[in-house]
């Protein structure tokens, strides 16, 4: 087992990554203490922009609803009067992940089903909507969206922004054995996407650093105890499917960052890379794209199953996100509460990073202050979409404590 599976049934930050701090990063030549081989000057941590870590430059507070279904999204057919109804919602923290290869199934299906018509509707314009509603443009179908909220104001424009995709995607107990399968074929089809989107003007999508930063020996290190043959469980006795070892081929693994190559006052680090989402210029991307392509969006709120079938259109490729709950009486969907506080972006700090329960994702539309405590069981069942001033400040005053750290190791 790898630490990043490890890390993930244990709870800790499940699948995400980590990052650095500036104008202080040290040469990868520079000797390592304990006797640890330096790193090679191609492997050099580079300079690190501080992160001005104050609580008053927080500009906002966001709360989102991550819909965790035990089984995996739904995503079967179905049949509502005289419509066809392909369901595509519940993909817990990895919607903006898996969307694309959820949108490649979801679209095939729709394909099959909308035989003698290229008319189809998609319910809902966040990430899965988006997404099914370009693709399904891509294989020659007209779509029509229907929504009551669009980017920014949908729940998938407040996520964390980063490559996650087997972020609470199931339960390994509830979850049929083919699941792995399809989530491995979803996977892939997101990621040769996103790639896609390097380079575009306002970096939609980009690759950044990502680090790991501990006081005592992390999971998987040389120092640390050894790993148990099966995980305990977590708190609450949730076994969180992960299936990142069927995707190792496509994804870097973690790297220990020997003492002295990097600019961080914890004694360990460790080091990978991530894809990180602009969400803000990659939404708006994405609404570009539908709409010259000549995407329609109307503004329709829907209340029930019933409502759905007001649409002209004979095929619905349905992607509501946490309001399939209401809209379809999926008591099977649980809300897991995330909240972000979001301070100023700075020039040149593009990274992530984790400390203690913190998460940190650096984006260029802003700066991702998480704290997580618990892992992946931190907000379970929780719908209060009201966001948390003191939760928000307590977390950045974390931040500040790592950089006050690093400021003392300085003098």
């Amino acid at each position: 087992m790898n630490r990043r599976t490890f890390l993930q049934q244990s709870g800790a930050l499940a699948g995400l990554g980590l990052a650095g701090l500036a104008g202080c990063g040290r040469s990868g030549g520079a000797p390592a203490a304990g006797g640890a081989k330096p790193l090679p000057f191609y492997d050099a941590v580079g300079q690190i922009v501080p992160i001005r870590a104050h609580v008053d430059r927080i500009f906002r507070t966001t709360v989102c609803l991550r819909p965790f279904r035990a089984a995996g999204p739904r995503m079967d057919v179905e049949r509502v009067g005289n419509k066809v109804v392909v369901h595509n919602y519940g993909h817990g923290g990895s919607g903006w992940s898996l969307s694309w290869g959820a949108a490649d199934v979801a679209v095939t299906k729709a394909r099959e089903a909308a035989t003698g018509s290229r008319d189809v509707a998609v319910i809902g314009c966040g990430a899965l909507g988006l997404t099914a509603a370009i693709t399904a443009q891509r294989a020659g179908l007209r779509v029509t969206i229907f929504a009551k909220e669009r980017p920014p104001y949908v729940r998938s424009s407040r996520a964390t922004g980063v490559w996650s995709p087997d972020s609470r995607i199931a339960l390994t107990s509830a979850a049929a054995p083919e699941f792995g399968a399809q989530w491995e074929a979803m996977a892939r089809t997101s990621f040769a996407m996103y790639q896609s989107y390097l380079g575009m003007p306002g970096t939609p999508i980009e690759w950044t650093d990502s680090y790991g930063l501990y006081d005592t020996p992390p999971p998987g290190s040389d120092e640390a105890s050894p790993v148990p043959a099966k995980q305990p469980e977590v708190s609450a006795g949730r076994d969180f499917a992960h299936y990142g070892a069927r995707i190792d081929d496509i994804t870097p693994d973690f790297e220990m960052l020997p003492a002295g190559s990097h600019p961080f006052p914890t004694k360990y680090a460790d080091r990978t890379s991530q894809l990180t989402f602009n969400v803000a210029d990659y939404s708006r991307q994405l609404m570009n794209d539908f709409l010259i392509a000549g995407g329609v969006i109307e503004t329709r709120e829907f209340q029930s199953p019933q409502d759905v079938t007001s649409v002209p259109q004979r095929v619905i490729i349905n992607c509501p996100g946490y309001g399939g709950r209401k809209l379809w009486s999926d008591e099977s969907i649980v809300p897991v509460r995330g909240q972000i506080a979001w301070l100023i972006p700075q020039e040149g700090a593009h990274y992530g990073l984790s400390y203690k329960d913190l998460y940190v994702v650096a984006r260029r539309d802003g700066i991702v202050v998480q704290p997580v405590p618990g892992g992946d069981d931190f907000g379970w069942n929780d719908a209060n979409e009201e966001p948390n001033r003191q939760e928000a400040e307590a977390g950045v005053l974390l931040l500040k404590e790592l950089f006050d750290r690093m400021a003392a190791m300085r003098q």
